[in-house]
């Protein structure tokens, strides 16, 4: 990092600080790590609790989530009418990220605006056919993306099971060559957006998965791993942090799906990686 660079950035954090009106004192909020930790570390702050928080525990939980990961101050140096412009970050996924998006949005309230794209993302043939819809004209910092579940996913128009889910005699959705095809194309149209990227692997399938096969989450990771290495494209390794999540923070035995538990620590992870394209995205300015 250049000495002018990191100069910016060292004044962009103690502008941060100063915004957040947090000290250093809450350093000992970190955890060491562990899945339970980091869980009970959620629960004595509530992280777990309702989405829709009062704005003063919420803001207590944007002191923490700045002190850990060190946020900086993204706020547009301009002044719209209604306050400083924020930088704007965009979710695209399925369920899963549905899931953790309002957490992360209200972790970044004051610090960037975070939404997500209308809908599910689906799989990565839905994204070719919507992504143009999805972007917009909006100019984006940092685009946060997945696909992989719906893909790996076979299903049959006759299954009883929710989403016609059927590994046994149904139809996989998007074969690992077509997967890795795809990807190229989608991230493709990504980097023309100009928005910082980050790639969020797909979470774990399940023991007891109805129309998914327990490996195929990493086989379908591996091939979008080389698409990000290629594109040199920032990685949240969400696969690693659910494979180490104990059965009772999913829904129930075989689903995907996520408690309030789970996705809470899902968020912080997502968190603290768009904090790092923020910055990136900052200092690019």
């Amino acid at each position: 990092m250049s000495s002018e660079a990191a100069n910016k950035w060292s004044s962009r954090r103690q502008r941060n600080k100063s915004a957040s009106g947090c000290t250093l004192r809450n350093q000992s909020t970190q955890s060491d790590g562990t899945i339970e930790s980091r869980l009970l570390q959620h629960r004595k702050e509530d992280l777990h609790s309702e989405i829709d928080l009062k704005p003063g525990k919420m803001k207590s939980l944007t002191c923490i989530l700045l002190l850990v990961i060190g946020v900086p101050n993204f706020a547009d140096d301009r002044l719209s009418a209604e306050g400083p412009v924020l930088p704007k970050v965009l979710i695209i996924g399925d369920s899963i990220s549905l899931g953790y998006t309002p957490l992360v949005s209200q972790l970044f309230d004051g610090i960037a605006e975070v939404v997500h794209h209308p809908g599910n993302a689906q799989h990565t043939g839905t994204g070719l056919e919507m992504m143009d819809e999805w972007i917009g004209d909006t100019k984006w910092e940092v685009i946060q993306f997945n696909w992989g579940l719906w893909d790996l996913c076979y299903r049959h128009p006759e299954s009883q099971h929710y989403g016609n889910r059927d590994k046994i005699n149904g139809t996989i959705t998007t074969d690992l060559e077509q997967y890795g095809l795809n990807l190229e194309i989608l991230v493709t149209r990504l980097i023309k957006t100009n928005a910082q990227l980050v790639w969020a692997n797909t979470t774990i399938v399940p023991e007891g998965e109805a129309g998914r096969f327990v490996g195929d989450d990493e086989r379908y990771n591996e091939i979008a791993a080389q698409v990000m290495r290629k594109h040199e494209i920032q990685i949240i390794d969400l696969h690693d942090l659910t494979s180490q999540f104990p059965s009772d923070m999913f829904v129930a035995p075989g689903d995907v799906h996520f408690t309030k538990d789970g996705y809470a620590l899902i968020a912080e992870e997502v968190a603290k990686q768009i904090s790092s394209a923020l910055a990136e995205a900052s200092l690019s300015r």
